[in-house]
């Protein structure tokens, strides 16, 4: 989702662009206000991915961003008003063929909800959940995609558990305000990947407090790590210990920064020790590992050839781009069978 102010065309624009390289598919604007509706088609118009509206409070203003051309709306229809407001924005989404995703969050669950179940429990949201769903259903309005999120863990499982086994439609998933970085990273791995790994999720936002551009990759590396979805590189570094000799931890941010953006599925090692690391690394495309003045390229595990540790960094960059020239086609690989 992007962080900047929706009627900030300029701004906006530059930010899923950002997001785009990164490697995002599906991208979500705030719409508080008229000013943000009115953004979307100039928004569109200069991006390549579908953009969903996010709307509460005022279904006019879901409305204004269908007829704006957003491509789904995202809201809780337990915000924006009552029967005949949601009918209303039913209508004009069935009329321009969108998708809504009803989002419940642990924050804003209903007052009747709270007192039933005794507080914000997984069967409180889940209950939110359905019945909004029923609401929508009862419209005769069945392009319906569901989120349950809670800012922790254990809470955000359960709920879309019961969740999944209550119904077979479209699940984003996510643990919402998730924190900063390392906080925000944990839990999402942990959340998300677990979710995932159960065979639960369609869709996921990581959610940090940090710019989205790292919930994006933070995504596809919980994707890479259960082997759902092979974007961009794959990164194997040693931990270093007392026999390291290089300063891998600058080595590593290196190159890093200039590979984060590639999208070849490509495995690399960079390693800090010249006796252990090519073997430690064998199943590695490319790496280069070095210690007492001396580097080393190693391919597959086998070592091609020596070069001054000084110039580590450079020869392996040069290596990736050598290697990403043999492969004309460095797009996302995705590992799960058609079918799934």
């Amino acid at each position: 989702m992007t962080n900047t102010p929706t009627a900030d065309v300029a701004a906006t624009v530059e930010q899923i662009r950002r997001l785009e390289t990164a490697g995002c598919e599906i991208i979500r604007v705030a719409v508080p206000d008229e000013a943000a509706a009115e953004a979307i088609p100039r928004i569109k118009s200069q991006i390549t991915i579908p953009l969903i509206a996010d709307i509460h409070f005022d279904h006019r203003l879901a409305i204004r961003a269908a007829r704006a051309g957003a491509d789904a709306l995202r809201l809780n229809p337990g915000n924006i008003g009552g029967a005949a407001e949601i009918r209303a924005v039913v209508d004009c989404a069935r009329d321009h063929g969108l998708s809504i995703r009803v989002g419940v969050n642990s924050g804003s669950l209903e007052k009747d909800l709270l007192a039933r179940y005794g507080g914000v429990t997984p069967e409180a949201m889940v209950a939110s959940a359905m019945r909004h769903v029923d609401l929508l259903q009862s419209m005769d309005f069945t392009a319906i995609k569901l989120s349950i999120k809670a800012s922790d863990v254990p809470r955000t499982l359960a709920a879309y558990r019961l969740l999944a086994a209550r119904t077979d439609l479209p699940l984003h998933v996510g643990v919402t305000e998730a924190g900063a970085l390392y906080t925000g990273i944990v839990k999402s791995a942990l959340g998300i990947g677990m979710l995932l790994a159960e065979g639960i999720g369609d869709t996921l936002r990581v959610s940090l407090t940090r710019d989205p551009v790292e919930e994006v990759r933070v995504g596809f590396e919980i994707l890479k790590a259960l082997g759902i979805r092979q974007r961009g590189p794959d990164l194997i570094a040693c931990p270093t210990c007392g026999r390291t000799q290089i300063d891998l931890f600058d080595i590593v941010e290196k190159v890093e920064a200039r590979i984060n953006t590639l999208a070849l599925p490509i495995k690399i090692a960079i390693m800090g020790c010249v006796v252990n690391g090519p073997g430690e690394a064998r199943e590695a495309d490319i790496g280069v590992a070095g210690g007492k003045g001396v580097g080393i390229l190693f391919k597959k595990g086998e070592v091609v050839r020596k070069f001054p540790e000084s110039e580590l960094v450079d020869v392996l960059l040069a290596e990736i781009d050598r290697y990403a020239a043999e492969v004309p086609s460095s797009k996302v690989i995705d590992t799960r069978h058609p079918d799934d």
